[in-house]
């Protein structure tokens, strides 16, 4: 089955660190994204919103890059550095997915990998 990575021309590139997504067949990986602009610089610093937001603007145009779109989501895995973030967090999401968000899991964990994040959203995606 063809493997095909997914680099957005609008998105800093991670790579060799890692790629911000696969294509393997009808199937799409999102790596775990953070608040970062095109420069790969946080946004909102200290504003759960502002972050969850622009991580998952990032993670769409992956999708969308990758021939899928937020609807093929069928499963994320959500890491907040405070778990009194749910609920703003939630907020959002629902912005995103509407009435049926993907299968879900939430980690409180005790930091990310850059300073100042709040969250990271990685996901799964299946194309009809």
């Amino acid at each position: 089955m063809a493997r095909t990575a997914i680099q957005p021309a609008d998105m800093a590139d991670p790579r060799p660190r890692y790629t911000h997504g696969w294509r393997v067949g009808n199937t799409v990986y999102v790596a775990g994204q953070l608040a970062l602009d095109q420069d790969g610089k946080l946004v909102g610093p200290n504003d759960i919103g502002a972050q969850t937001r622009r991580v998952l603007e990032n993670m769409r145009r992956i999708l969308e890059a990758g021939g899928a779109s937020l609807d093929d989501v069928v499963k994320i895995t959500v890491f907040v550095t405070d778990i009194r973030y749910r609920e703003a967090y939630g907020v959002v999401r629902q912005e995103f997915f509407g009435a049926n968000p993907p299968a879900s899991t939430l980690v409180q964990i005790a930091c990310l990998a850059m300073p100042g994040a709040l969250i990271e959203i990685e996901g799964v995606a299946v194309i009809d």
